[in-house]
């Protein structure tokens, strides 16, 4: 039996995007710590109560600053000398550099990172936004050398570590997102009246959230009966959208937002096509979900996104920040409703046959040697 420590940034990502893995290791024989920011003892609980250990860690998910990154660091090496896992599992940005920087000179603990994504830090432009990229680079560089393996989940992003020398491709395994439990989110009719768009994401503008609102706008103009839906929670990232923002576009007309929830399954079934505008994803689990529930997908031809899509298949790409695109290919979903069946019983096919979780885990576990 080995010790496994699952390390991330926000706790209710363990709950959400983990908890398949935590429980497939766990099921093995392992013991699974999980690893994340300060929370609430009710996160708390609902993590312990499948199992699980939670041990808390010094993070910001946000933001560069010099002491707050040395605390996380020092807190990581803390738990790592004090707990002696076998085995590290990070994910996202500041996780998994300050978990390769904190296992140096740990001996006989071995390390993996999962990149879920390239983050704020690789895209955008101008002296700054470049600046960031080298740094966090470098960063990279230095704690995926102690890295026995890192996983992607889209082949851009691979390309990318490799290309800019981050990582060696020897070390590189591609898998497909962090998968779906096709049980949960079992196939479902679509409604028999209205028609309605629905997106799920944190209110961020690289999520394409207001390009989703001026389409609402222009599709509205010529269909005043359609509906478009939001659903995701606050995000206090550099590109945050104001709240006041979002309840100006309810105020206009153009949408509805329909806050958090922890099931997005009713939202999911409740809607004919989903929608995810987004500029860049690691592999984008709300498209996953709604192509395991049957539903067209509408997204943006970016790495990750693209990886969910067959044009014509079960559902269309348009440029990212396109807000006219993405209007036009709405506009063709509502003047083709009998294509939506179509459409959505092939994305189900899709999550079958590439995004079972079970699959997915049993390929990492497998590469970590817990199997």
């Amino acid at each position: 039996m080995a010790r496994v420590l699952i390390v991330g940034a926000f706790p209710a990502s363990l709950r959400i995007f983990r908890i398949d893995l935590m429980q497939a290791i766990l099921n093995k024989g392992h013991e699974v710590i999980g690893m994340a920011a300060e929370t609430n003892e009710k996160d708390i609980q609902k993590i312990e109560e499948k199992g699980f250990v939670f041990r808390s860690f010094k993070v910001k998910r946000k933001g560069l600053n010099p002491l707050w990154e040395l605390q996380t660091w020092h807190s990581l090496r803390r738990a790592f000398d004090f707990l002696r896992p076998e085995l590290v599992l990070s994910y996202t940005v500041k996780p998994v550099i300050w978990s390769g920087l904190s296992l140096k000179g740990l001996k006989n603990i071995r390390f993996f990172a999962l990149i879920t994504g390239l983050g704020y830090g690789f895209y955008g432009k101008g002296p700054l936004r470049g600046l960031l990229t080298l740094l966090i680079s470098f960063l990279y560089r230095i704690s995926l050398k102690r890295a026995e393996g890192v996983f992607f989940q889209n082949a851009d992003d691979r390309n990318t570590f490799v290309k800019r020398r981050i990582v060696d491709w020897s070390k590189c395994h591609l898998v497909d997102g962090s998968g779906i439990d096709l049980s949960y989110y079992d196939r479902a009719p679509s409604p028999e009246e209205g028609i309605v768009f629905l997106t799920i994401a944190r209110l961020l503008a690289d999520k394409g959230l207001r390009e989703y609102a001026q389409a609402a706008r222009i599709v509205k103009g010529r269909y005043p009966s359609v509906v478009f839906h939001l659903l995701g929670f606050q995000d206090p990232g550099l590109n945050a959208i104001p709240i006041d923002e979002i309840h100006r576009w309810e105020e206009e007309g153009q949408l509805r937002y329909l806050g958090t929830a922890e099931d997005v399954r009713p939202a999911l079934r409740n809607c004919h096509v989903y929608v995810l505008p987004s500029y860049h994803e690691g592999m984008p689990r709300s498209v996953l979900e709604a192509m395991a529930i049957g539903r067209p997908i509408l997204t943006t031809d970016v790495p990750g996104c693209r990886e969910t899509v067959i044009p014509g298949e079960n559902g269309f790409m348009v440029p990212k920040g396109d807000a006219g695109a993405l209007a036009e290919r709405m506009i063709w979903f509502i003047e083709h409703r009998g294509e939506w069946e179509r459409m959505g019983r092939k994305s189900r096919e899709i999550a079958e046959r590439r995004f079972d979780v079970h699959k997915i885990n049993r390929r990492m576990m497998t590469i970590m040697g817990l199997i």
